[in-house]
């Protein structure tokens, strides 16, 4: 079946065409590089892996009830609108909740893709092309991933929140090399690895657990790439070219608060959009769900520089300052580790399975 047959809106079936600006770079330096980026392009190498093989695409999901997470959740839950609907209509907004958000994850994804193919081209160093090219791969297994759990398990797509196609409009026709890092590497996967790590924490679902654990392990690495890579590199800008990066951060920061309101949900139940952000203002949970969705972003700009009274000033009228004191190496060791005992624990669990089988039939022969 077609993508285009499950979109919950008409989509242009053409391409979305971004004009490319700045130069394609080649390097005739082929001696070792930073031994930091030489080490995550190791790692990177090391940890690739096969959706097929390594997510049990068997387990059942129901579109009604994607995440099994309290109803609570979802911004007009308590609201005159929650209290008029039914339970079948319930159903169906639990099922165009979860359908945006992962709609949201795997068009992120398909941006990410590009966009690290983008930064193999334009970096300057060749230790960040390499590493750049195995996050590509990652990408594409991304896309991979999020495209078949919509269509096999949930079966309705979301087209991409304008918001997000505004940034990445912004952060792909940039022709300054660096940008593509501090737009995808910084804002939009920093903003999706926090989404992913509160649906993969709050689930009671194995599979979205599974792939969300899995793909996470693949972005702390692209996120811990933008450190380094960013990290270096302004350390040599004047303080005006620092204040560009700045302005672009803050504009980029308030397009993706903006994108978490998810309006098209609301507006398919004929829900006014000013009533939707009041709501999503009021919502205890989407008041946590915004400040978790920066934990990984605020201290991620504080380390590579840019924390300048204004940037600052602006996470604090956000309300996410505080994630400023934030361990991003400790929450991402804490990614790796929640996937690897994942497989632990479901290979674990398979082999047991096996070997229960295998002395069943031995009891089975003992006993004829």
């Amino acid at each position: 079946m077609s993508t285009h047959d499950l979109y919950t809106a008409e989509v242009d079936p053409s391409t979305w065409n971004v004009p490319l600006t700045g130069d394609a770079r080649f390097t005739w330096e082929y001696d070792d590089g930073r031994d930091r980026l030489l080490a995550l392009y190791q790692k990177g190498k090391d940890k690739q892996w096969d959706s097929v093989k390594r997510i049990d695409w068997d387990l059942e999901v129901d579109p009604h009830d994607v995440l099994g997470v309290p109803d609570q959740s979802l911004a007009i839950y308590g609201t005159r609108h929650w209290e008029r609907m039914s339970e079948r209509e319930r159903g169906e907004l639990r099922m165009h909740s979860s359908s945006w958000q992962f709609s949201q994850f795997m068009h992120g994804e398909q941006g990410a893709m590009i966009t690290a193919a983008r930064i193999v081209e334009s970096v300057p160093d060749l230790d960040s092309k390499f590493y750049s090219a195995t996050q590509t791969m990652d990408e594409a297994r991304h896309v991979e991933i999020f495209t078949r759990f919509l269509q096999e398990k949930v079966g309705m797509v979301y087209p991409i929140n304008t918001k997000l196609q505004d940034l990445l409009d912004e952060t792909l026709s940039d022709a300054r090399w660096d940008m593509p890092y501090l737009g995808m590497q910084v804002l939009i996967e920093g903003l999706a690895l926090a989404a992913f790590g509160v649906i993969r924490d709050i689930t009671t679902k194995p599979l979205p657990k599974q792939i969300l654990a899995y793909v996470m392990q693949d972005e702390a690495r692209h996120v811990a790439f933008g450190r380094m890579a960013l990290r270096d590199y302004y350390k040599e800008l004047s303080p005006g070219e620092l204040k560009e990066r700045e302005e672009f951060v803050i504009e980029g920061c308030y397009l993706m608060r903006d994108r978490i309101r998810g309006r098209e949900i609301w507006t398919n139940f004929g829900i006014d959009p000013a009533e939707v952000d009041e709501m999503v203002e009021n919502s205890p949970y989407m008041r946590m769900f915004q400040s978790l969705l920066f934990s990984r972003i605020v201290p991620c700009v504080k380390d590579i520089g840019l924390w300048s009274p204004r940037i600052r000033e602006t996470f604090d009228e956000m309300g996410v300052l505080d994630a400023s004191k934030g361990d991003l190496d400790a929450l991402m060791s804490q990614d790796e580790q929640i996937a690897e005992r994942l497989d632990s624990e479901r290979f674990a669990a398979e082999e047991a399975d096996r070997k229960a089988e295998v002395d069943a039939v031995i009891a089975a022969e003992a006993a004829s």
